[in-house]
């Protein structure tokens, strides 16, 4: 049958929609609200329409945005979310990785859009980070407090948290964490250092408008649906120590361990040789560090040709590291979230900062498929780090999360 003009013109719309139809692989909406979008189409045009439409049908003021730069460029996404989306104010860093509602997921952009009518944030961005004072994060801290307050008229520890995303390569997590908990006072601090898909190169962090590096986000938010802030990991100390006797702490890199060739001595405490040491190694067999009574991971990054350890973390000589025994993940971040849930009384959703070696050690231990499965039936999302914040405290080989309850949070949503 001979195709007539009438009828050609009507299929070119026809493609003309489907081309348009925005591409968000899947939506996600939960008790309190809050909407989760996903996709691994790599059109930043089409998941920003997708953004701006979802963002208007819940109303929400603000957004969260992880993505993997193998998928989608920073300046793409700022681009299209300023032309689609530009009353909506965001916060957001590229990935090692990501948690969706599918749980364990790579090469992924993944928005969380908080409903004006459950959560109120305010937030600012720190560039610069090599050349601030800390004196100058604390006041930015105090600044966005006030902004906030003055907003709602009132400012409650209990019913405020705060986020902080920053540069996973910017060496300066440590102070950067510490400054933005001097001027919380008790409001509880987590969040976590942007990667590369482990390239070691160039991480982005993004904020209306802007796409930096050398920088991080603080995000203040405050709500009526209860939260729990937690960490959790699974490793416990061993009695085998390694004393740094030669570093270079401006770019935590360690040359020597009890004074002898780092990387030579490190693999003898693990049982392996040093020539076989990898990424595997380093997340299987971390090193720890006490603080206040409390074990904390220092995790290695990589392994320099001259046998000297990058680290995650800060380190400098004198620091006396164990070496860590792992503990079965899986039981471990199961017993973690079932805690939870107890004091939440049920989980609606857990906002969860991964640490990249983790994946790498449940990959390792054949166990990633479980821990996907585990985050997937808690609701978890979030993604993968160079490194977690907690309270004062920059961490690795950590998980830290802040989960909203199930009861009061479907309540405000009705």
């Amino acid at each position: 049958m001979t195709s007539t003009p009438a009828r050609q013109t009507r299929t070119k719309k026809r493609r003309r929609k489907w081309r348009r139809k925005p591409l968000a692989k899947s939506r996600t909406r939960y008790a309190c609200g809050l909407s989760v979008l996903t996709t691994d189409e790599s059109d930043a045009d089409a998941f920003a329409r997708a953004v701006a439409a979802e963002a208007a049908a819940i109303d929400a003021g603000f957004a969260l945005l992880f993505f993997s730069q193998s998928l989608i460029e920073a300046f793409a996404l700022s681009e299209a979310l300023k032309t689609h989306a530009p009353a909506l104010h965001y916060a957001g860093c590229s990935t090692a990785g990501e948690i969706t509602p599918k749980g364990l997921e790579e090469g992924q952009v993944l928005a969380m859009l908080l409903p004006s009518v459950s959560f109120s944030a305010a937030s600012t961005m720190v560039e610069n980070l090599s050349s601030s004072g800390m004196d100058g994060i604390t006041g930015e801290v105090e600044a966005l407090r006030r902004s906030l307050r003055e907003r709602l008229g009132h400012e409650r520890a209990d019913t405020t948290f705060a986020l902080c995303l920053i540069d996973g390569l910017s060496y300066a997590e440590e102070a950067v964490t510490s400054a933005i908990h001097w001027g919380l006072d008790d409001i509880p601090l987590i969040g976590g250092s942007a990667g590369d898909d482990l390239k070691f190169e160039t991480t982005r962090l993004i904020s209306n408008g802007k796409v930096t590096s050398d920088s991080a986000i603080i995000v203040l938010i405050t709500t009526e649906i209860p939260f729990h802030v937690f960490k959790t990991d699974n490793f416990v100390p061993t009695d085998e120590k390694l004393v740094v006797t030669a570093s270079d702490p401006d770019h935590r890199i360690v040359r020597e361990f009890n004074a002898t060739i780092a990387a030579e001595e490190y693999a003898a405490s693990v049982g392996v040789v040093a020539q076989m040491l990898t990424p595997l190694s380093f997340a299987s067999h971390p090193v720890v560090v006490k603080v206040g009574g409390e074990f904390y991971c220092r995790s290695i990054q990589k392994m320099h040709a001259d046998g000297s350890l990058s680290f995650f973390c800060a380190i400098d000589d004198g620091v006396v590291l164990a070496v860590a025994q792992p503990k079965d993940m899986v039981e471990a971040t199961r017993a973690a979230l079932s805690d939870v849930s107890e004091r939440l009384g049920g989980i609606d959703l857990i906002l969860g900062f991964d640490c990249v070696l983790r994946r790498l050690d449940a990959r390792n231990r054949q166990v990633y498929r479980e821990i996907s499965e585990l985050y997937k039936v808690n609701n978890v999302l979030g993604f993968g780090t160079y490194g977690e914040q907690y309270r004062s405290m920059h961490l690795n080989q950590t998980f830290t999360g802040i989960a909203f309850g199930e009861r009061n949070a479907a309540k405000a949503a009705e």
